[in-house]
């Protein structure tokens, strides 16, 4: 599992260097004291998991996230309790309040470990399922269900026949996990499944008895305006 650090205190930098090499399934490729240069690193690296301090002086653990194109997994490192909740609403792995012990720090990595395990391990040979993270659920979900996808903010809404399922994701990323499925993009906002389409009109398309926005220039395979 590869890593990368991010904190101003160059000793937080430090303990996670140490206790990281005491772990064999963690390999920690860089540590920033600089959040802007690690902003740069990790969009141009791919990256699983990222261990990341919130309070900094030039920019917030946040902030930077908001900056970066794909979001890896997080495990927040600071040492203020106040940001805990912050923290879990942004679907991070874990939280490590400082100091944290070796033993805590472990059962951190372990945590991700298991959540990157599940998504290789994502059946793909029938293409009917996806796997998204969900606060710290791995969630399975069968393509069959889904209605159609919505952007909220910095999250994805699937919406599906039974429910509602959060993900930290861009649209970006949905249309990687649904490539040369039968969804489309028909909106900035939206992606929909083709096969849940009922109606199309110029600037509509409706799902399920709800209407979505279609953007001017899209079109749906099998429908004609």
């Amino acid at each position: 599992m590869n890593c990368v650090a991010i904190d101003d205190e160059d000793y937080a930098l430090q303990i996670i260097a140490n206790l990281s090499a005491r772990l064999d399934f963690v390999r920690l490729d860089a540590v920033f004291s600089n959040p802007v240069e690690a902003i740069a690193y990790l969009n141009s690296n791919v990256i699983d998991l990222l261990f990341l301090d919130i309070r900094m002086p030039d920019i917030s653990g946040i902030e930077l996230l908001r900056k970066v194109n794909t979001v890896p997994m997080v495990i927040f490192t600071t040492a203020y309790p106040e940001h805990a909740v912050r923290g879990f609403e942004l679907n991070a792995v874990d939280y490590l309040l400082k100091p944290f012990s070796a033993t805590r720090f472990e059962q951190a990595c372990n945590k991700a470990q298991t959540l990157l395990d599940l998504k290789k391990n994502q059946p793909r040979e029938r293409g009917e399922d996806i796997f998204i993270r969900s606060g710290y659920e791995e969630i399975r979900i069968s393509l069959a269900d889904i209605l159609y996808i919505q952007s909220a903010g910095n999250y994805l809404q699937f919406i599906l026949k039974s429910q509602k399922i959060t993900a930290r994701l861009t649209m970006a990323d949905a249309e990687e996990l649904l490539k040369d499925k039968p969804f489309t993009r028909i909106h900035r906002s939206y992606i929909v499944s083709n096969r849940r389409v009922e109606r199309v009109e110029r600037t509509s398309v409706t799902v399920n008895g709800k209407k979505l926005p279609l953007a001017s220039g899209k079109t749906i395979e099998g429908f004609r305006l």
